[in-house]
């Protein structure tokens, strides 16, 4: 990926757990570091469904990529909170659909910054700046973006398992609208949080998150849904745990889940309300 030229060299911290590690490493990777994996260790056993769910949601990108390049005609993404690359990221699912697929990531975490640019050095259709997908300003103003989205054509915007990291003060609403608002009609979101209708759950992992100093907020369906259904239509079959989002059996499977984690699997058919809930939607 071709880098922004004013970054600036930030030091990994090794120290805190880091969300994109932590979801990383659910997914096989092997980019993180004993903080991290701790982390994923002492908070799992509370909610053992955060493993099916983390995994549930890149199957998820997939086909979504998938929808949005080959049946929705989309020919450029800007992807919110990237997250470490692995297999099937989004410039690589979208390109083996429509070739001529553009692809923005944005992240401010300097280990997936680091990563992605080894991925994709020299590949001039796909880029990553460094921003917090919070700063929507910043992020339309960027010169990368300015290069490779044309906003007078349809665009797809991901947020990707990040809505739970907008907590109500960032007013995630205004976040997501900003640049919906900016793009053409036939533009579409793609959409993806925790959610969990027991209070008492979801302040528990509220509480946990925060303590480990990442931004968190579990949020209801019926609230996902308010924010997201204003001037947006939702494709078939609309927002729902994301197993339920056009499932596919025959889709490229991912990496094996670490030994550590595998108590966990399949924890997610318990049939509590604990899940990954979002999907596709367009802007008429």
């Amino acid at each position: 990926m071709a880098g922004n030229e004013h970054d600036s060299v930030v030091r990994i911290r090794d120290d805190v757990p880091a969300s994109a590690r932590v979801y990383g490493w659910a997914l096989g990777g092997k980019d993180n570091y004993q903080v991290d994996r701790d982390f994923a260790l002492k908070t799992a056993p509370a909610f053992p469904e955060s493993i099916d769910i983390t995994r549930q949601n890149r199957l998820f990108l997939y086909r979504a990529v998938r929808y949005l390049a080959a049946e929705a005609g989309i020919r450029q993404f800007l992807d919110m909170g990237c997250g470490l690359p692995t297999d099937n990221n989004v410039h690589q699912v979208a390109q083996r659909f429509a070739p001529d697929a553009r692809v923005v990531y944005v992240d401010h975490d300097p280990i997936v910054l680091a990563h992605a640019r080894a991925l994709l050095a020299g590949d001039g259709s796909t880029v990553v700046i460094t921003a917090d997908f919070r700063d929507t300003e910043t992020i339309l103003a960027a010169p990368e973006v300015e290069r490779l989205i044309d906003f007078d054509e349809p665009l797809a915007v991901l947020f990707l398992s990040v809505g739970h990291h907008l907590t109500d003060a960032d007013d995630p609403g205004r976040i997501v609208r900003t640049i919906l608002d900016r793009a053409a009609p036939g533009s579409h979101l793609a959409f993806s949080q925790i959610v969990c209708s027991d209070p008492d759950r979801a302040a528990d992992l509220d509480a946990r998150m925060r303590a480990a100093g990442i931004p968190w907020q579990n949020r209801t369906r019926d609230e996902v849904d308010a924010l997201l259904r204003d001037g947006l239509e939702p494709v078939e079959p609309g927002l729902v745990n994301l197993m339920q989002w056009r499932p596919d059996p025959d889709q490229p499977p991912l990496p094996p889940v670490p030994d550590e984690l595998t108590p966990f699997v399949g924890a997610s058919k318990m049939g509590r309300d604990f899940c990954e809930y979002g999907g596709v939607l367009r802007k008429a």
